[in-house]
């Protein structure tokens, strides 16, 4: 199984990719858990969604390149890249908070799979990083969008452009993490949500609602779109293929 979804007596739904040996890198069957998820955490027993990956390296490396790297095509890769960010559009605007747990690793898609979420929980040392810059493509699942709503613009765009990898501990007091820990387990995101846990449902659902119309007007899922797309130009040119392959063949 490429992933686990388990409801806790917590009322926490929780997502876990188990990829370990692939650092937890995101493949068709991984979106599959995702939507799943996604739809499970609107049923009126859920409190909470968390996500996280398996082990202790990594919460998520992004698409695995090892099955994409095959989409040569701007259409080709559009398909691929739509999907994912219809998927992190109904992450962000699931109407229950939601918390990344970055266990690990966190860089390109990864990161963007975290920005959807509510809440960061991240451990101590733990590295994150917008690196799609350095494959030369954009965020391609709506990731960059949800950031500027996230953070600073200027944070944002500082952490976008220069596709570099920072600590976990270097990003809490921008706002791009909510809590470092020394060590991550659910426990710690069910202590992070106590407060909330102990909310009618109903309550927090409409308070997620005052974002969601905001984000609404403003027209986000039109402008995650427009980032999937500008994103599927870049993917098609050689650059990309051949920044993949350099990447691909430097960790063989």
């Amino acid at each position: 199984m490429e992933y686990l979804i388990e409801q806790l007596p917590s009322g926490i739904l929780v997502f876990k990719i188990t990829r370990p040996d692939k650092r937890n890198a995101v493949n068709f069957k991984v979106m599959e858990g995702l939507e799943e998820a996604i739809e499970r955490a609107k049923l009126a027993d859920v409190q909470a969604l968390v996500i996280t990956g398996e082990g202790e390296q990594a919460f998520c490396s992004g698409g695995d390149l090892s099955v994409f790297h095959a989409l040569r095509t701007e259409e080709e890769a559009h398909e691929m890249l739509s999907r994912m960010g219809e998927i992190l559009y109904n992450l962000a605007v699931l109407p229950k908070p939601t918390v990344a747990l970055i266990n690990g690793t966190a860089v390109g898609g990864g990161c963007e799979i975290a920005t959807a979420c509510d809440f960061r929980i991240a451990k101590i040392g733990a590295k994150l990083g917008f690196i799609q810059g350095s494959l030369a493509i954009t965020t391609g699942w709506g990731g960059g969008t949800l950031l500027f709503e996230r953070i600073d613009a200027a944070h944002a765009l500082k952490l976008l452009t220069e596709a570099s990898i920072y600590r976990a501990e270097q990003l809490d007091h921008i706002g791009m993490i909510s809590q470092v820990v020394d060590e991550v387990d659910i426990t710690v995101a069910e202590r992070f949500l106590e407060e909330e846990r102990s909310i009618q449902s109903e309550v927090l659902s409409a308070y997620k609602q005052i974002q969601i119309r905001k984000w609404q007007a403003s027209g986000l899922y039109e402008r995650m779109m427009q980032e999937v797309r500008q994103c599927a130009v870049l993917w098609a040119r050689e650059e990309h293929h051949q920044a993949v392959d350099v990447f691909l063949n430097r960790k063989k």
